[in-house]
């Protein structure tokens, strides 16, 4: 079974900082564009970061920008993204996606990916 698996949320305070996991089982990222996403109640999902299967390419929504950094780990199958300063409206669900023909921008931007996980939540407050 093919799946893509989100860890590593949960409740902070803000001001802190959290890292998500997405790990890959019955396949290998190696070759896939993967982004994390996330969508809050009665709100837009949203598209955070985005990176290539190189690691060399990313993208970042204007609302993370020098917050956030994606990185993956091909060795270990798993894209990480690393979340700082955290506030309360970065409070959603994230999940991570994969696609195979596509862009950092095309994926982040016009939701173009192939599977998605199921989601962790992320909870910023006081």
């Amino acid at each position: 079974q093919l799946q893509l698996v989100e860890s590593g949320g949960g409740l902070v305070q803000p001001g802190g900082s959290l890292r998500l996991s997405c790990s890959a089982s019955g396949f290998f990222l190696d070759y896939y564009v993967i982004g994390w996403f996330r969508q809050a109640p009665g709100k837009e999902r949203e598209g955070v970061s985005c990176i290539d299967s190189s690691g060399g390419s990313t993208y970042y929504a204007d609302s993370v920008k020098g917050r956030f950094t994606i990185s993956r780990d091909n060795a270990k199958n798993t894209v990480y993204l690393q979340m700082t300063r955290l506030k309360p409206e970065d409070t959603a669900v994230y999940y991570c996606v994969a696609g195979s023909y596509t862009t950092v921008q095309a994926m982040c931007r016009l939701y173009e990916y192939d599977r998605r996980g199921q989601g962790t939540q992320v909870a910023v407050s006081s």
